[in-house]
């Protein structure tokens, strides 16, 4: 059944082989798949994934211009970013025992999220981040020595 609770953003990631990726995610991230269409011989058209109040669109290489990290050397032209509320470093260490590529492990910044950056299967970069110490603007500006504007 569609949920009418729906976010604005979907991130929506291209692989070779879809359905590896769908339990792969699963093993790694703990994502958990929410949808999934198959046409008459079985191959996957689109499927839907959830973490937390958040979703991903998981599906194949469908034109030239959308494509797998995997077709193009590697290439990412975006990264998906993903708020945990869990233990981070927990976190990496299954992404890591399911196969992932840790990028950068878990790190705590100066605005207060420790994050790690991980490589999927095909490619795809991930970063992961916890909130483990609330920072203030001016807190963040001197430890940084950036100007920021907007900070909530």
């Amino acid at each position: 059944v569609m949920s009418a609770q729906r976010p604005t953003l979907v991130p929506a990631l291209c692989y070779r082989d879809p359905k590896a990726a769908l339990k792969w995610l699963e093993a790694a991230f703990g994502f958990e798949t929410a949808m999934v269409i198959t046409n008459a011989e079985g191959s996957l058209e689109h499927s839907e994934m959830r973490f937390g109040d958040g979703i991903i669109m998981v599906g194949t290489e469908w034109t030239a211009d959308h494509t797998s990290p995997a077709s193009i050397a590697g290439k990412n032209t975006q990264t998906v970013h993903v708020h945990l509320t869990e233990d981070i470093d927990k976190h990496c260490a299954r992404a890591k025992a399911a196969g992932a590529v840790i990028v950068q492990p878990p790190q705590t910044q100066f605005y207060g999220d420790r994050t790690y950056r991980a490589r999927d299967p095909e490619g795809h970069i991930w970063t992961f981040a916890q909130t483990v110490k609330v920072v203030t603007r001016e807190e963040a500006e001197k430890a940084s020595g950036l100007k920021i504007e907007g900070w909530v």
